[in-house]
């Protein structure tokens, strides 16, 4: 074969290869998987890499190289040619290795277990096309802290060096060794160092001091790392990432924490944050499935209607969030221009005193529109100085909307509703119907404390006991009141249709016993159970009722009413009904 045949075979073997390379790119837009070389300099710089200096020749696995001192743009990454300009110079070397002048060793640069050709690129290229294993090459070592393999993807190099980065300048493997600090995605090692660099601002805000750079490293590691990581640990939330790392979730955990508080106006404690991370983005099928028939249920079944979480979640999720022995430290209180007295505020400041707490406001308008007015504004305004004043950390978010439904939504954030009794539950069923206090305490997933005429200090609170789910509910809420607040508690153990008086007052004593707690024991007097409950209170000097919330279907209620309706159209002191 002359000369020039050989030249035209490999211009048509150019072209073979220049099809392949925009196959391959056309696929690897489609699957999301890097085609490019990765750039030695870069590499080096990132990894803080030194050449050797001395140089070796033997035979190196073409898979085994990975990138290109200088052409690292001109080839994909299993080195097909990626501009037609290339044609000549490939095709020339391409007769030559088929004819039989033959060609010199290549030159590269290793990195752990990868290459970088500093001279051959097109020789490779063209090695690979004909499909040989390896190739002879002059080989310069150089040094580093990590390994790369040919399986190195430039976002896993990027990590690499991010993760070099960040211990240089934190020495955090060194101070804190026993921390892994894993990151699975590019960009996030700076992410972390900002992170730091805030904290060192605000202690040197809380200290009045400058706070030198490692002292602030170990405190963020210790203060704010590691209790999220305690956290995610606490909660198991990495089996529903199993691809991903704690630092990942740490990261992922504040951005969502960050948004949430965007959204809501509210502050969000990192561990509200990440449930409900964990319950909205788990690949889990059965999260997924949970999430699928949540929605179509809210949307073909009407708010009346919705029968709500089952008793006792709330406090499933209360014993985790729990901070410091506080159960309910964080607090919703609806906003309402009609309570001119500001008596919900009022009521929840009580609560928040009691529990070390803080209060999320929450004030619903009907429109957007009236949500950005500066009345608004100012209702904000005036919220927040009370709060103040009182010493209690509190923000008011403004939104448009349903009021009762949006209670219901963001009560997921909190401990506790506090809510003012203007409009209690109707006598009449179809008014029953659209009752939006009715609505929230079927539906909410938290308490519900009730306030009619007058803010109470809650020192003393009587029990309506009567062995249903939610009334159990209110038992351990009884029981937690009396030995964290100090409160009294007054018993009325009323006879449920399927369960005896006898029966029921004996669980609740043992109950009580067994917590070691005072109470006293007042039997169920014969009468209407909301009157007997009223007249109860008002006898004892209570100063607040404890009750379960509704435990009927949602349509019989609406159609005959119940004791909790009763009691909220009567009642003149705070009422604290759970689910």
């Amino acid at each position: 074969m002359t000369n020039r045949d050989l030249y035209t075979s490999a211009v048509n073997d150019f072209k073979e290869a220049r099809r392949k390379a925009a196959m391959q790119g056309i696929m690897a837009r489609i699957t999301g998987r890097p085609t490019e070389l990765l750039s030695y300099e870069e590499v080096r710089q990132k990894l803080h890499a030194l050449e050797s200096g001395k140089k070796t020749l033997r035979d190196i696995p073409l898979d085994a190289i990975v990138g290109s001192v200088g052409r690292y743009t001109d080839f994909s990454r299993n080195f097909l040619p990626l501009y037609d300009g290339d044609q000549d110079r490939w095709a020339r070397v391409m007769a030559e290795t088929t004819g039989l002048t033959g060609l010199p060793p290549i030159e590269v640069y290793q990195i752990g277990e990868a290459y970088f050709v500093l001279d051959g690129n097109h020789r490779v290229s063209v090695a690979r096309q004909l499909g040989a294993a390896s190739i002879q090459a002059y080989i310069t070592e150089v040094r580093t802290r990590v390994n790369i393999t040919p399986d190195t993807q430039p976002d896993d190099l990027i990590i690499k060096a991010e993760q070099i980065e960040f211990l240089e300048q934190t020495q955090l493997d060194r101070v804190r060794p026993d921390t892994d600090f894993t990151i699975t995605n590019p960009g996030q090692y700076p992410i972390l160092l900002e992170h730091i660099e805030v904290h060192r601002y605000f202690m040197g805000i809380d200290e009045n001091r400058e706070i030198p750079h490692a002292e602030a490293v170990k405190h963020w590691h210790d203060e704010v790392y590691c209790p999220v990581v305690q956290i995610i640990r606490e909660r198991g939330i990495l089996r529903h990432f199993p691809e991903r790392t704690e630092a990942d979730l740490y990261l992922w955990i504040s951005r969502h924490r960050a948004k949430l508080e965007e959204a809501l106006g509210w502050h969000v404690e990192t561990e509200a944050a990440a449930a409900d991370l964990e319950i909205r983005f788990s690949p889990e099928l059965s999260q997924a499935f949970s999430r699928l028939t949540g929605r179509i249920y809210d949307v073909i079944t009407p708010d009346a209607l919705e029968s709500g979480p089952p008793p006792g979640a709330w406090r499933e999720g209360a014993l985790q969030r729990r901070r410091e022995g506080h159960l309910l430290s964080n607090i919703l209180v609806s906003v309402s221009t009609t309570d001119t007295d500001w008596l919900a505020l009022e009521q929840a400041l009580v609560v928040a005193h009691r529990e070390s707490g803080q209060l999320q406001g929450l004030h619903v308008v009907k429109t957007k529109a009236i949500a950005e007015a500066d009345e608004a504004a100012k209702l904000v305004a005036q919220f927040e100085n009370r709060c103040q004043a009182a010493g209690i950390h509190g923000h008011l978010a403004v939104e448009s909307g349903a009021i009762a439904r949006i209670i219901c939504e963001r009560s997921h954030w909190t401990d506790l509703i506090v809510a003012k009794v203007t409009h209690p539950p109707s006598d009449d069923p179809i008014a029953r119907f659209g009752s939006g206090l009715r609505m929230m305490i079927r539906r909410c997933p938290r308490p519900i404390l009730a306030v009619p005429d007058q803010v109470s200090g809650l020192t003393h609170a009587l029990l309506a006991y009567n062995g249903t789910p939610k009334a159990k509910e209110a038992l351990y809420l009884a029981v937690y009141l009396t030995a964290k607040w100090g409160i009294q508690l007054s018993v009325l153990t009323i006879e449920h249709e399927e369960t005896d008086a006898e029966t029921i007052y004996d669980h609740a004593q043992k109950y009580i016993s067994k917590h070691n707690i005072q109470a006293s024991f007042i039997r169920h007097e014969p009468g209407k159970r909301s009157e007997t409950i009223l007249k109860t209170a008002q006898n004892h000097a209570c100063d607040f009722i404890l009750m379960g919330g509704y435990k009927s279907s949602p349509v019989v209620e609406v159609v005959l009413g119940s004791v909790v309706d009763e009691v909220l159209r009567q009642a003149r002191i705070p009422l604290l009904i759970c689910r």
